[in-house]
């Protein structure tokens, strides 16, 4: 069983809860924040120690994950001390901030024992279960068409974090920090993106980054797709609508872990309805957000691979959002992949 050291209480509080969800799958054994109180009662409650020293977790021969949930900058530099040291690094997300920066990731994993595995725990829920099951029996067709909103609340006590709504610590705004999970769903179940158009804007806060988005994309299969970006909505809400030849797939409204919500599945022959119906009825409940996520790296550590999230996720995920950026600053439609010698792979700061 691996020992995990978490590095960062803030969102690493909520890994610490998937964890204990799955007591034979880990063990976090120390905890690391500056904030002594933070970590400290974070490691009472693991069982583990508490350090203030990234130095510390990192020449510790018994930890074999180290779970990054640092502030965006920090993301890469410690990844990198992480891979140094041959251990595993769960990194959230963003997992870089500009395709030079994954790129190192990408060449730095291939010289170390240990992997990297970008946090995407959306991904994970009985309804992506209820999809897949869906797609094994042949049943959704070609993909056609999709919306996605992610329109949630940020205010000022959001941003009174120092860190956030800078380029220089979040590295971006609301495409970077808060779409990119419904994203990379949407690139999880319609394929990859051939070409993207994008408007944004900061409309709803006084921060230097985006808050606001507008973007359609072209995938390579021929499907389109839009998704609509706010942090200025009453509430939080995500919302998917997947169109494909044969079916309809539409979530719920949950913002966090759109995987537990109730989808429906929708035939397009009301005939065939039924159809669905027995293959839904089939689908087990299953581990969902940050547990099916860790219980994915779990599988893929121990030498069952295929559920986790991989590096090469993670650089697609900067990818789409620098052709995004680009997109808006150059008021042209862009083609993936990003073409590296863009000052946009470079850094994406305006």
């Amino acid at each position: 069983m691996p020992d995990v050291a978490v590095i960062g209480g803030g969102i690493g509080g909520e890994h610490i809860k998937a964890y204990a969800e799955l007591p034979d799958r880990f063990r976090v054994t120390a905890v690391c924040d500056v904030n002594r109180d933070l970590g400290q009662r974070l490691a009472t409650q693991t069982g583990g120690r508490f350090t203030a020293d990234i130095d510390d977790v990192l020449a510790d021969p018994d930890i074999d994950i180290v779970d990054i949930c640092l502030p965006p900058a920090m993301h890469v530099p410690v990844a990198l001390r992480v891979l140094e040291a041959d251990k595993h690094a769960i990194v959230e997300k963003p997992i870089a901030g500009s395709l030079v920066e994954a790129d190192r990731l990408v060449a730095a994993e291939a010289r170390s024992r240990g992997s990297v595995f970008p946090v995407f725990q959306y991904r994970y829920g009985k309804a992506f279960d209820q999809l897949a099951a869906l797609r094994t029996a042949g049943f959704p067709g070609r993909p056609i068409a999709a919306a996605i909103e992610t329109h949630w609340n940020r205010d000022r006590h959001y941003y009174a974090n120092p860190w956030r709504g800078s380029w220089d610590h979040e590295l971006g705004g609301a495409v970077l920090s808060h779409a990119i999970h419904a994203h990379d769903l949407l690139t999880q179940h319609f394929g990859a993106v051939a070409e993207i158009a994008a408007v944004l804007g900061t409309n709803a806060n006084p921060v230097e980054t985006e808050d606001c988005a507008a973007i359609s994309f072209a995938m390579a299969n021929g499907a389109l797709a839009t998704s609509s970006i706010t942090l200025g909505a009453a509430s939080d809400t995500t919302r998917m609508r997947l169109v494909y030849e044969h079916l309809t797939a539409e979530s719920g409204t949950a913002p966090y872990a759109p995987g537990t919500d109730d989808w429906h599945f929708a035939a397009r022959d009301l005939t065939r309805q039924a159809e669905i119906d027995a293959i839904l009825q089939d689908v087990p409940d299953a581990l969902a957000g940050f547990a099916g996520y860790f219980d994915a790296v779990a599988d893929a550590i121990e030498g069952r691979p295929g559920r986790e999230v991989t590096l090469a996720d993670g650089l697609a995920s900067i990818e789409l959002v620098s052709a995004i950026y680009h997109s808006d600053r150059s008021g042209q439609r862009v083609s993936l992949p990003v073409d590296r010698s863009l000052p946009i792979a470079m850094s994406l700061r305006r």
